[in-house]
């Protein structure tokens, strides 16, 4: 994967690093990015994109807790071979918990109260799902 791949959208409303995961996974699917492919250091990534190293980090860390990634010190970071079936339900669920940790830290030290961050979950919960199409093929309230 070149540098040149990754693109970020400041203006989303989709985090950074959700958007690094969600390309890397991307490419992977689409057969971009092959077991074995060497993928940039994070300083590397950080400097390219020009965001905080410790945003890079943490995708990365999303994606090694998904089995996708494997960082070897001294020799890089690589796609890692397909996660067994039975594995990937638990490595999601890591995976979520990690993410749900990073953002509740965050917040924390924005000083949002539990009800602030209750209430923003919600919030967007109801949005996200009202955006998805129902079984029917409608959309949430639609």
């Amino acid at each position: 994967m070149t540098l040149s791949d990754v693109h970020i959208d400041f203006r989303s409303d989709t985090a950074i690093t959700t958007q690094i995961v969600e390309q890397v996974q991307k490419r992977l699917l689409s057969g971009q990015l092959k077991p074995g492919d060497q993928l940039p250091t994070v300083r590397q990534l950080a400097a390219e994109l020009r965001v905080n190293f410790n945003t890079v980090a943490r995708a990365y860390r999303i994606l090694d807790e998904l089995g996708l990634i494997s960082t070897q010190q001294g020799r890089g970071t690589y796609i890692w071979e397909p996660p067994e079936p039975g594995d990937s339900a638990e490595r999601r669920l890591r995976a979520l918990t990690q993410i749900t940790r990073h953002f509740l830290n965050d917040a924390a030290l924005m000083g949002f109260t539990v009800d602030e961050i209750h209430a923003e979950i919600e919030r967007e919960l109801a949005r996200k799902f009202n955006e998805l199409p129902t079984e029917n093929g409608s959309r949430g309230e639609e």
